[in-house]
């Protein structure tokens, strides 16, 4: 090293939203009834950084920090002492940091009631406890919040704030990699580095993360008790390295540490275990993946490579192991750093080879391993090319980054440069401005044209991908142009881009990506002939094959042709392909194109469970656009939903990505979903200056393959806002969409937005038809909007018995969907009808919980929100969220309104009282 850095403390908290929401509400019922709340996490993650928080953001009392003293030998009395020299009778906030220190009858005391650590008034307990062990038995009933490892995005984001945001892009990444997530162990490791480094004026003097900084953070949880119970946890730690997730089979353990000790009498697994380990199914595991690292880089570097060396030679006596830990435990038992070069070429071909069953990990750690042991500079480079494909598809885009790298270090020539600048722009793609991407790629395809066309393809389709996501018609078409012929495939040191586990995988996703290449094309030109026989071909494909990436392409096809069943079948095998790969990228892609299928479907719950997974699987791979999407379809379906905050969350939060980056059709989708929300909460003339801006020509115009989808709302919304003519021409480019046939529900929507612009002579005609539409596409949200429309229209024409069914019908489908605030409408217009009058209507108050129904009562005897709050011993957060939903349940706008239902409900007839207030 040529210096060090003195890093400043970070301006805010990265990554922790959720674990401060979790705070803050203790907080929040801190005044009204106390309570514990456990954060764990291993160490260097912030545990003691969000305490200091929650002490500074108490402010409805004192706040009493506690930390064990040295041995932790402070007794239960004591603690008691403590706790009542606090006089104040207000709330108090107990903050307690590294509780798992205190001994077995202060624990008992922390973890108790409340109310007898002080009887004289409400106390709130906050312990921080670590989570590089088992969780004590005192704490295990206690509420718990974890920290985990930082994502991608947020580390970097956290680098940015310590430096400013003056780190070379090639060292922030290295850095982010290097952390895994530890705030801790980023601030030691940009201590550890010049300035000249910081900024890659010099080149870093060996490993980021070595020993000692990893020691620095990880403190004496690292340390073994003794000489057995050390050559276990480095064994372990040695095992999982080349394992193919986080544990390591105990069997192999323990005949590698025999083999470690072979003078010694053979010994069963110890008990207890080492505090830092853990047993399940009989596979071993750390608690702590710093822990581990710390474990294997502090171990002296004889005994480390004996432990390789056994579990080498375990491997290759037991059975069923594959040849890709074999191989990388011999080269790690290798001394020295010198080339081993027939020890890489067989690394290399082992990670090449199609037949081996290995995820994609694991993959990129054998490329890794062999480039580092290969002395050739331009076989080097490929083969950590092929590294950062791997860990790409293995979810590790900050893996990849440095890898990526590092191959521009070999004289490599234009395939191998070709395939690097491809993992760089789907690197962009899943995190980055799109149109950045887009030029990475179309490098990327230039360069792999003369020698590897197959690949070539394969970039330009990702170029279209990237154009496609930026809403560029004209660039996504020129991307599109048919290519160089031929199949190509892999080169001899490397995979062809996307590798799956298929026979002949190259050759199969070749034709794949041609079909949908010529399809795709065929279809944003409106040859609708041209486009389904290749986009069909792919469909079919994804019938039978099993390769992740081939039937993402399979569903993705499937969408373009409105062929939702194929698209949710493509998904799925797709989804179920990709888990069984290990690959943290294909997942959060699978369940992407699973959310927008159900959604076209119409079943909004099963799309936001879909989106829900997808969103938490694609912000722990650092790919922030795709979350995006999931965001998108997050809002979508709330937009029906009774909570208008959670539609405006989600909004905003797909925006803020959306807008960075380039991403026009998650900006549609978003924009989309709030003008839903307000046309579903009675808002049509916001609706429709917002749905304008979408669907109305002109430079503003939504996404080229998305604003379609929104014109039947628009017109509904302009319709009730006095706009009729703004209407005309977007519906001659639906009429023209709806022929297509690429969209189920189209036909449907086409007749209601006519009968809604209809005299009254031809209305019901046009209704009726729809509704017979609707009955052969399906999707239960897009018929109840159909009937309550033609209900409301019947209404308004006195013809009370048509409309009553209609109505019932609208809020029948609205109910099977989720759909509340829809539901509510139907509602009211029942009940306008005289058909569900308003003591008929009580009966929805049994369809309220326990919790809902008490606090509706006190709001109809005219409590506030606070005073309900404070009668309950709930926090006013819960109790406008419960009102939120009486409102949507029972249909009603004012607290005017609901006291008025309530009163009748008991006159008309007693509610069960399983509710009654206490």
């Amino acid at each position: 090293m040529t210096g060090e850095t003195t890093v400043r403390t970070a301006g805010r908290i990265h990554g922790r939203s959720a674990q401060r929401a979790a705070v803050r509400a203790l907080l929040d019922e801190l005044p009204a009834r106390g309570g514990h709340l456990v954060v764990t996490g291993e160490p260097g993650l912030g545990r003691t950084t969000l305490l200091d928080w929650a002490a500074r953001a108490y402010r409805s009392g004192p706040v009493l920090r506690l930390a064990p003293g040295p041995g932790a030998t402070a007794t239960s009395g004591e603690l008691l002492g403590t706790l009542r020299t606090v006089t104040s009778t207000a709330p108090l906030l107990v903050c307690v940091d590294d509780a798992h220190l205190w001994d077995a009858r202060a624990r008992a005391t922390l973890a108790g009631p409340a109310q007898r650590l002080r009887p004289a008034g409400r106390t709130g307990v906050l312990l921080s406890v670590a989570g590089h062990r088992a969780l004590d038995a005192e704490f295990a009933r206690l509420p718990l919040v974890r920290l985990d490892p930082l994502t991608p995005p947020a580390a970097a984001d956290l680098l940015d704030d310590l430096t400013d945001g003056t780190v070379a892009p090639a060292v922030r990444d290295l850095l982010v990699a290097e952390a895994e997530g530890n705030p801790a162990l980023l601030h030691a490791l940009l201590r550890r580095l010049s300035p000249a480094e910081l900024r890659g004026h010099l080149p870093l003097s060996g490993p980021a993360a070595d020993s000692t900084v990893l020691a620095e953070v990880a403190g004496a949880a690292s340390a073994g008790d003794d000489e057995g119970a050390g050559d276990l946890l480095l064994t372990v730690a040695a095992a999982v390295r080349a394992s193919h997730g986080p544990d390591a089979d105990v069997g192999l353990v323990l005949d590698a540490v025999r083999r470690l000790r072979p003078a010694s009498r053979p010994a069963p697994l110890p008990e207890p275990l080492p505090g830092q380990l853990a047993l399940t199914g009989g596979r071993l595991r750390f608690h702590s993946e710093l822990v581990r690292r710390t474990v294997h880089a502090t171990a002296a570097p004889d005994r480390r490579r004996d432990a390789h060396r056994a579990l080498a030679d375990a491997l290759e006596q037991g059975d069923g192991a594959g040849p890709l830990p074999v191989l990388l435990h011999r080269s790690w038992s290798a001394a020295g750093p010198a080339p081993a070069p027939r020890l890489a070429d067989r690394l290399a071909s082992a990670a090449d080879d199609a037949t081996v069953t290995a995820p994609y990990g694991l993959r990129a750690t054998a490329y890794t391993r062999a480039a580092e042991l290969t002395a050739d500079a331009a076989t080097r480079a490929a083969r950590y090319t092929a590294a950062a494909e791997q860990a790409l598809l293995a979810g590790r885009p900050e893996r990849a980054r440095p890898l990526l790298a590092a191959a521009r270090d070999g004289a490599a020539p234009a395939a191998v440069r070709g395939r690097a600048e491809l993992v760089r722009g789907l690197t962009e793609l899943g995190d980055g401005p799109v149109g950045d991407a887009h030029q990475t790629l179309l490098l990327a395809a230039s360069l792999l044209a003369p020698d590897a066309p197959a690949a070539a393809e394969t970039a330009a389709l990702a170029a279209a991908d990237a154009a496609w996501a930026a809403g560029d018609l004209r660039t996504c078409l020129d991307a599109l142009a048919p290519g160089p012929p031929g199949d190509g495939g892999p080169g001899p040191n490397g995979p062809a881009v996307h590798r799956d586990t298929a026979p002949h995988p190259a050759r199969t996703l070749a034709a794949v990506v041609r079909e949908h290449r010529i399809g795709m094309r065929a279809l944003l030109e409106g040859r609708l002939d041209r486009a389904s026989a290749p986009l069909g071909q792919v469909v079919e494909r994804g019938r039978t094959d099993d390769g992740p990436e081939r039937l993402l392409r399979s569903a993705a096809a499937a969408l373009l042709l409105g062929d939702v069943d194929a698209a949710r079948r493509g998904g799925a095998r797709a989804l179920a392909a990709a888990r069984q790969l290990g690959s943290d990228t294909l997942v959060p892609r699978a369940l992407e194109y699973l959310a927008y299928a159900e959604l076209r479907a119409g079943r909004h719950p099963q799309a936001r469970a879909h989106a829900e997974e997808g969103l938490r699987t694609a912000l722990r791979a650092g790919q922030r656009n795709t979350a995006a999407h999931h965001r998108a379809v997050l809002a979508l379906a709330a937009s029906i939903e009774e909570d208008p905050d959670a539609v405006a969350r989600h909004v905003a939060a797909a925006l803020a990505t959306a807008r960075r980056h380039g991403l026009a059709q998650v900006t549609t989708l978003a924009e989309w979903a709030t003008a839903r929300a307000d046309l579903g909460r009675g808002r049509p003339h916001a609706a429709a200056d917002r749905l304008g801006l979408l669907v109305l020509p002109g430079p503003g115009r939504g996404h080229f393959a998305v604003w379609r989808l929104a014109v039947p709302c628009f017109v509904e919304a302009a319709v009730l806002a006095g706009r009729h003519e703004d209407t005309r021409e977007v519906l001659a480019d639906f009429a023209d969409w709806a022929a297509f046939g690429a969209d189920p529900q189209a036909a449907a929507q086409l007749a209601r937005c006519h009968a809604l612009l209809a005299p009254p002579d031809r209305a019901d005609a046009l209704y009726r038809r729809a509704l017979a539409r609707h009955d052969e596409a399906g999707g239960d949200f897009e018929r109840a909007r159909t009937a309550l429309l033609h209900g409301k229209w019947l209404r308004r024409r006195r013809r009370p018995g048509e409309a009553r069914g209609l109505l019932g019908t609208a809020l029948a489908g609205f109910d099977r969907c989720g759909a509340g605030v829809w539901a509510a409408q139907a509602r009211g217009e029942l009940r306008a009808l005289g058909a569900l009058s308003d003591a008929a209507d009580t009966g929805t108050l049994t369809r309220l919980t326990p919790q809902q129904l008490r606090i509706a009562r006190h709001v109809a005897e005219g409590a506030t929100n606070r005073e309900v709050a404070l009668t309950l011993a709930v926090s006013t957060r819960t109790v406008d969220y419960h009102l939120r939903k009486v409102f949507a349940a029972l249909g009603v706008r004012s607290r005017l309104e609901l006291a008025r239902l309530v009163e009748q409900a008991e006159q008309a007839e007693p509610v069960e009282k399983t509710g009654a207030r206490p």
